[in-house]
């Protein structure tokens, strides 16, 4: 199968103190989440969290937050956003009250073999 070229935003999460742990995950996924999936030209947001690293050792990262745009064009659009700035200043209210860290990377995503 021939690759599908695609742009990605990746950003990863440490993981909060475990007395914050339940707040967090409820902010998350009742909050974030939903302004992130808002964001226009969004083709698909992927988000994960991390039980295990790899053989059984501690994960890298805590959360793993996918958003698949069509294009580097159609992400950089999507900056300009109401959505996007959304998204931004509710990251930067999670950083604040859960004293997480942020890391993002952008670029082009292949997708070998199935994408369902």
């Amino acid at each position: 199968m021939v690759p599908i070229g695609m742009h990605t935003l990746i950003a990863l999460w440490s993981a909060p103190d475990e007395p914050d742990i339940e707040a967090f995950e409820e902010h998350y996924n009742e909050v974030h989440a939903p302004l992130a999936a808002d964001v226009p030209n969004l083709k698909k947001l992927i988000t994960t969290r991390a039980s295990e690293g790899l053989e059984g050792s501690d994960p890298a990262f805590y959360r793993s937050a996918e958003m698949v745009f069509e294009s580097e064009e159609a992400l950089h659009e999507a900056e300009q956003s109401e959505e996007w700035t959304a998204v931004r200043e509710d990251a930067g209210e999670i950083i604040e009250e859960f004293g997480v860290t942020l890391e993002v990377g952008i670029g082009e995503r292949n997708i070998f073999g199935d994408d369902s």
